[in-house]
C-alpha cells in the first residue's frame, strides 16, 4: 500500500500545483493578481454537489456560472459548448469579471468557444506553456469551485462518461485555482 501512495502522491500534488499555476502564470500579463477577490472567511459549511453525464453535469456547470456575482476564473481544455460560452458571455454582460484560459491547440480550432468569447470581448488567453493545458475548472466568487473530467463540449454533455464536482463555501480551494 505504501508503494501505491508513493506512486500516486506526487501526481496528485502535481495536479493541484498545475491547477493553481494556470492562473498564476498568466496573472502578471493579464492583471489577475490585482483583480482576484480576497478569499472571504467561510460563513457556511462547505457543501458539495456532483453530477454525471449524460444529463446531470451541464446543469451544475451552468448553475455555477449563473450564480456567480463578481468573478469567474475558467480553465478549459476542449471548449466548444455553446451553452457554457453563452453563460460566460451573459455573466460578463451582467457585470461579472470573467477570465478564461484555454489550451493553445484547442483555441486554434475553428469551432472553439474561445473565438466566440474573444469576439464578445471576454478575456481569453491560450496557454501553450505545457504540452496540454488539460485543466477543467471554474472558480466562482473566490468561494466555489467546479471541477471534474467534464470538458466544456457537447460531446461531454451528451455522449461521454464525464463528471462534475462543485464545492461551495471553500475559499481556500478557490484561492488555489486563482493563485496569483
Amino acid at each position: 500500500m505504501s508503494a501505491s501512495r508513493h506512486r500516486w502522491g506526487p501526481r496528485l500534488r502535481f495536479s493541484a500545483l498545475a491547477a493553481s499555476l494556470t492562473f498564476a502564470l498568466i496573472a502578471p500579463r493579464t492583471g489577475l493578481a490585482q483583480l482576484a477577490p480576497p478569499a472571504p472567511a467561510p460563513t457556511q459549511a462547505t457543501s458539495y454537489s456532483g453530477g454525471f453525464t449524460p444529463g446531470q453535469a451541464l446543469p451544475l456547470v451552468l448553475d455555477t456560472i449563473r450564480g456567480t456575482l463578481s468573478m469567474l476564473l475558467v480553465a478549459a481544455y476542449s471548449f466548444t459548448s455553446r451553452p457554457v460560452a453563452t453563460a460566460l458571455r451573459d455573466a460578463q454582460r451582467r457585470g461579472v469579471k470573467v477570465f478564461v484560459v484555454v489550451d493553445a491547440g484547442e483555441a486554434a480550432k475553428s469551432c472553439s468557444a474561445a473565438r466566440f468569447l474573444a469576439i464578445e470581448r471576454v478575456p481569453v488567453r491560450a496557454n501553450a506553456r505545457y504540452a496540454l493545458q488539460h485543466n477543467k475548472f471554474i472558480a466562482a466568487d473566490g468561494t466555489a469551485v467546479q471541477t471534474g473530467s467534464f470538458n466544456y463540449t457537447s460531446s461531454a454533455s451528451e455522449r461521454n462518461a464525464e463528471n462534475v464536482l462543485v464545492v461551495r463555501n471553500a475559499p481556500a480551494l478557490a484561492a488555489q485555482c486563482g493563485a496569483a
